[in-house]
């Protein structure tokens, strides 16, 4: 749906982004993370046809972005982080001019504005005037705009940004609901939301891109091999860790702590060995009491910390 081939733009001397490659298929729901500076804003302002590139080529659809920039934003939906409302119109009144702008039929646009307002949880508020919304409210009208003419790419831009943890809610699960119908470039701060809203994810840095895959694929390059957390109890702390270091596979036990009377080990093993059973099995035959066993993962913060290191960015989160 979304091929991009050696983009690259320039600002005098500036490069903003470098020979940049990807591709995003149909349906699929795209995280687009990097620091501030890296270059996500400028891409997604070219995938939009805000601005030209300087080199190489960007289709949406089959459309260039050069070539038939019109085309290509019949079929994209933008929501940026401040979405572009007009304070002095009510909610119904914006959505049905941005409708038409976006040349909905106007028989249909009553049954759009319907639709989208019901979506994005903003029919309460309908008949108010823009200007007296909260940031949240505002958040979603312009989410509803994005929608109005049921694009097929849809590119957003902090969508959560402003929202409460109900509304936060309600937006991810909203924007499960359009994968497939709908392809999704998402960019946000909140890197837990990539993880429950994304099929894949693209890092940028430095106008490059250093990570392009699945959120399970890269944390499981980054710790480069399994690991599990085990708590039991009724045994002596190096008796215990003796043990688990002969087990079959295992390649490290890390003691992480003591408490309540139990101990915690951390249990690595080598990539592609599953170790639960016969750690469950081996602490079960010493007799000791098994409390826990549980899978441990690099989160997706710890996979942006370390493709981004040198960045002079906040651990939290990114632009």
């Amino acid at each position: 749906m979304i091929r991009v081939d050696g983009l690259t733009k320039r600002y005098g001397p500036f490069v903003a982004v470098k020979d940049i490659t990807f591709g995003v298929e149909k349906g699929a729901i795209v995280g687009f993370l990097g620091p501030n500076g890296a270059g996500k804003t400028t891409t997604m302002r070219i995938l939009t046809c805000f601005m030209p590139p300087t080199a190489g080529t960007v289709s949406v659809g089959g459309h260039d972005v050069l070539l038939h920039p019109m085309e290509v934003k019949k079929k994209i939906g933008y929501l940026p982080e401040t979405p572009p409302l007009y304070p002095e119109m009510e909610v119904h009144e914006y959505l049905n001019f941005v409708a038409q702008l976006k040349q909905v039929p106007a028989a249909e646009r009553p049954k759009r504005v319907d639709e989208v307002t019901g979506r994005c949880a903003v029919g309460d508020v309908r008949q108010k005037l823009i200007s007296k919304l909260s940031k949240g409210y505002r958040q979603r009208v312009g989410l509803a705009a994005a929608l109005i003419h049921n694009p097929e790419v849809l590119i957003l831009d902090e969508p959560t940004a402003g929202l409460d943890p109900k509304q936060i809610h309600e937006t991810r699960d909203l924007i499960r609901g359009l994968a497939g119908d709908h392809t999704i470039i998402l960019s946000t701060h909140i890197l837990p939301e990539v993880e429950q809203t994304c099929d894949q994810v693209i890092i940028i840095k430095k106008g490059e891109i250093v990570a392009t895959d699945s959120v399970a694929n890269l944390t499981s390059r980054l710790r480069g091999q399994e690991a599990i957390s085990v708590e039991l109890a009724g045994a002596e702390q190096s008796a215990a860790r003796e043990r688990l270091e002969k087990i079959a596979g295992v390649t490290r036990v890390a003691p992480k702590e003591v408490r309540n009377g139990a101990l915690f080990f951390e249990v690595e093993s080598a990539p592609g060995q599953n170790v639960r059973a016969a750690v469950a099995r081996a602490v079960v035959e010493s007799g000791w009491d098994l409390l826990e066993l549980k899978s441990l993962a690099v989160s997706l913060e710890d996979v942006f910390l370390e493709l981004t290191a040198g960045e002079a960015e906040p651990k939290e989160g990114v632009q």
